[in-house]
């Protein structure tokens, strides 16, 4: 037993919120040696989920363990880019928590570092994971679907009371508003099933809270094919709302819910019919909770022992920030300009 708990490998966790404590209860067949925040109290609850695992707050006394092979950095975004960066140049593996930096150099600074020392980056774009977009990918690649035309998506919530008053209205601690931290995973998403996208429009505005960052954004990206995606994000949906539908010639997919206050996960597959008129509907459920961060882990570690490189990774991170970067300049938002 012991020789086989050597060869699982060694992760550390740094950042013990909310997410940190998804990532550690989603951890499978590996061991979870540190776990690390500023709030000693914090590191200690996460911690108590691992036997054997340390609470520490320096994280540099991970990344200096030989044991540790991988390292999951879940902080507010100011903090994601240093410490993923710091952890790449001790030789780590990391998974860092999306946007992954606030700005696209910062990301281009890990890549470089990355290449260097011959490691793995994946960003944690976990909504590619939930089994309805999965579902939507794997119909799309048969064919059934036919060549997409366009995408639509809307994603939101409602905030809450003091919600202007969070880390996230702070620009100098998110680098933005709902465009980096929603918008970041439906411009994912689009560039995943249409591909990259070679012109940008859109807007991001302040309309209900009172902050210094966005609480909606509207965005037209276009492939160099002349395929849209016409994205929506925003913190004023006040009812939690996921919604991506996605059109090609012959059908049309709807992926509705994610789960929790979002609403039950739903895929709706309309074939067009060959007289056209109502479509034939097919439709896939999925009540059984939100598997995307196991699955997402999973893959991490085969990213790892495989030598592969990491989708999503800092590719697509680079990409996706720089298409927040564009909408920000486009709408007078000021763009971090902090490095690693």
């Amino acid at each position: 037993m012991a020789d086989k708990q050597q060869n699982l490998l060694g992760f550390a966790i740094i950042g013990c919120g909310l997410i940190g404590k998804k990532r550690a209860a989603n951890l499978k067949n590996a061991r979870l040696l540190y776990a690390c925040d500023l709030d000693a109290a914090r590191a200690n609850d996460l911690a108590k989920l691992a036997p054997g695992c340390r609470a520490i707050t320096d994280f540099r006394q991970a990344l200096a363990d030989p044991q540790v092979d991988a390292v999951i950095v879940a902080t507010l975004n100011a903090s994601l880019a240093p410490i993923a960066f710091a952890a790449v140049q001790s030789g780590k593996h990391v998974l860092v928590e999306k946007p992954g930096a606030l700005n696209a150099g910062q990301l281009r600074k890990i890549q470089a570092a990355a290449r260097k020392a011959g490691v793995r980056v994946r960003i944690g774009y976990n909504h590619r994971f939930h089994p309805a977009l999965q579902k939507a990918r794997s119909l799309i690649d048969t064919g059934v679907v036919g060549p997409l035309m366009f995408i639509r998506g809307r994603y939101g919530h409602g905030g809450r009371k003091g919600y202007d008053r969070e880390w996230r209205a702070d620009p100098a601690l998110s680098g933005g508003g709902e465009l980096i931290d929603q918008g970041v995973h439906l411009i994912d998403l689009a560039g995943w099933y249409l591909g990259g996208f070679s012109q940008v429009e859109g807007h991001a505005s302040t309309t209900f809270w009172d902050m210094k960052v966005d609480d909606n954004a509207f965005l037209s990206l276009r492939t160099a094919a002349g395929q849209t995606a016409w994205l929506h994000v925003s913190c004023t949906e006040w009812k939690n709302l996921f919604s991506l539908e996605i059109y090609g010639r012959d059908a049309k997919l709807a992926i509705d819910g994610l789960g929790g206050s979002y609403g039950l996960e739903r895929l709706s597959y309309y074939k067009m019919l060959p007289e056209m008129g109502p479509p034939e509907t097919t439709i896939w459920e999925y009540p059984r909770g939100d598997e995307s961060w196991a699955e997402e882990t999973r893959l991490f570690m085969d990213d790892i022992r495989l030598g592969r490189e990491p989708a999503p990774g800092l590719t697509e991170g680079i990409a996706t920030l720089e298409i927040v970067e564009s909408i920000y300049r486009k709408s007078g938002y000021p763009i971090s300009d902090a490095g690693v």
